[in-house]
């Protein structure tokens, strides 16, 4: 719902007036009087800097997270910030040629979360915004394919109505399983379908709430304002953040920008989808171009873990002057950054689009890794390689690696996530997994895919498995960032519904049950397979020996 008009003091108002940053075409407003990545969140920081960098950003403006403590402090939006958000919609027009709300060629934007510490999938999003029953017949007649509006539409109903109207996810996904039962995956889908899928959402929307689906692109952006901004306060953030040491003060800024569309279609040189890269091998360190791709697809279907992505690799056979755009962005951003990045990229029709960068979370084998090679490529000092090692985790490069003479049954082979060797009892959800570690137990998650609802059940387990997703779909980012060992797309793979069992090379997998997750090779094995101590890498005694002579020289803290 709209927050209602109060009287705001006007101090308030002009302090409000000023918290709206624009970014695209080359530039980017400054902040003034704190840092960018405190006032404008990781996305909103690097969505600037990229700007200014002369990257290919898509245009837009970041609401600060100083309004987000406003907003709960009031209860209402400033005036003045409306007119702020209004003269930034006219610049977006301007910019692209396009209208917001219009039926003629109209503007798309989504709306995205972003605090100063990232908290990957914990808050909302919402795409897309902007279509309603007219604008979507615009979208069709612009674009000749009336395939990709429909689709685009009903992506945005089914995610609006979660995010911002509250209704169950599941709701949507249950009539999309009717409608795509002679389908294989969602891009499978066609103008059709996509029109009943639209249709059916409606209804079911008019149904459950007695109230037909907003058609004001206006109503639509500041309910969605107002749902991300609520979104620092659901559950699930309030207990990563907790469970990460990071404060309830503060919030999450809110940023508007134009869409582009990865959901496009087509393969080759002008194909579109969607992905994430990293300028490094986030589980290894190797100095190598890192990531995953899925065409005809936007944002969301990645990180879901839903589809299966592709490897760079593919974009590279595929899309080469792409793949080659997006390799220079990311030697670029790492170079100005000075450290290893994470980059959101999308694909429309043959062009790159960046639409976030931020320092990349890593294994601690690959934190001292890239530490270590950045000083030696002397784009940090050997003193800032030291600071950035927590100390507190060098202890996980000691963890047991298997036996490499143990024996072992091989279940399953997926994707390598995130590198470790752990053993333990199965649970197939978050109060398994806490009930198992209350009885001393270590716990091996096992899921069809995770969502940020599972957060409590990844931190507890010691090892995560995945029937499907990729190496940057939510289970492998939110394991890599805790340090649990994690192999996704496990083939063959079945998580019953009931979630009560499942099923893996041949044999029936049950609660309690003992598997043995190797996250270096990906594989996952029945029972629990002995394990040996590791050899430290040089990169390791590289970092102590650089620790050593500091403490030496008296240029390290104590605490290392």
């Amino acid at each position: 719902m709209i927050m209602p008009e109060v009287l705001v003091p006007e101090v308030l108002m002009d302090s409000m007036a000023g918290q709206v940053f624009a970014f695209g075409d080359g530039g980017a407003d400054d902040v003034v009087g704190g840092s960018p990545v405190d006032v404008l969140g990781s996305k909103g920081a690097g969505l600037a800097e990229m700007s200014r960098l002369g990257l290919p950003v898509p245009p837009g403006f970041t609401i600060a997270t100083a309004v987000c403590g406003s907003l709960r402090d009031t209860g209402a939006y400033p005036e003045a910030l409306r007119e702020r958000v209004s003269e930034n919609l006219r610049r977006l027009e301007a910019l692209t040629g396009q209208r917001f709300g219009q039926a003629v060629d109209p503007l798309l934007v989504s709306v995205r979360s972003g605090a100063a510490v990232s908290m990957p999938g914990m808050m909302d999003t919402v795409l897309n915004l902007g279509l309603n029953d007219e604008t979507v017949e615009g979208l069709a007649a612009r674009t000749g394919d009336a395939r990709f509006a429909f689709d685009t539409y009903r992506r945005f109903i089914q995610m609006y109505g979660a995010v911002v109207m509250g209704l169950d996810h599941g709701d949507f996904e249950d009539i999309l399983e009717t409608i795509r039962h002679k389908r294989r995956l969602d891009s499978e889908l066609d103008a059709d379908d996509c029109r009943a899928l639209v249709q059916a959402y409606l209804a079911m929307i008019q149904r459950e709430l007695k109230r037909p689906f907003p058609q004001d692109a206006h109503e639509q952006l500041w309910e969605a304002i107002g749902a991300v901004f609520r979104s620092w306060g659901t559950r699930r953030a309030v207990l990563f953040r907790r469970l990460n040491g990071i404060p309830d003060e503060g919030g999450t800024a809110v940023t508007v920008q134009a869409m582009v569309f990865g959901n496009r279609g087509g393969c080759g040189e002008a194909g579109s989808g969607t992905g994430v890269a990293f300028s490094r091998d986030p589980s290894t360190g190797d100095d190598a171009l890192f990531g995953e791709f899925l065409p005809d697809a936007q944002g969301e279907d990645l990180v879901s873990g839903i589809r299966t992505p592709r490897p760079l690799a593919w974009l590279a056979e595929t899309m080469p002057r792409v793949h080659d755009d997006l390799a220079a962005a990311a030697r670029r951003l790492e170079a100005h950054c000075r450290d290893m990045q994470d980059i959101e990229f999308t694909v429309q029709q043959g062009r790159l689009y960046l639409l976030q960068t931020r320092s990349g979370k890593r294994t601690v084998d690959a934190a001292v890794r890239i530490a270590v090679h950045l000083a030696e490529a002397g784009i940090i000092t050997p003193a800032e390689a030291v600071s950035r090692i927590d100390p507190s985790t060098l202890e996980q490069l000691l963890h047991p690696i298997l036996d490499p003479a143990a024996p072992r049954r091989v279940l399953g082979r997926g994707l390598a996530a995130v590198p470790g060797a752990v053993s333990g009892r199965v649970a197939f959800d978050a109060t398994e997994a806490l009930d198992l570690v209350a009885r001393g137990e270590r716990v091996i998650l096992c899921r069809s895919e995770t969502d940020p609802e599972d957060i409590a059940g990844i931190h507890a387990a010691t090892g995560v498995i995945t029937a499907r997703g990729g190496m940057t779909s939510h289970a492998a980012v939110v394991a890599r960032g805790l340090g649990r060992t994690c192999v996704v797309a496990v083939s063959g793979l079945v998580v019953d519904p009931s979630g009560v069992s499942a099923t893996l090379g041949g044999m029936t997998i049950r609660c309690g049950d003992v598997l043995t997750v190797d996250g270096s090779a990906g594989e996952v094995m029945l029972g629990a397979v002995p394990t040996i101590l590791p050899v430290l890498s040089d990169e390791t005694a590289t970092l102590i020996g650089w620790a050593g002579e500091m403490r030496w020289l008296g240029g390290v803290p104590e605490r290392l």
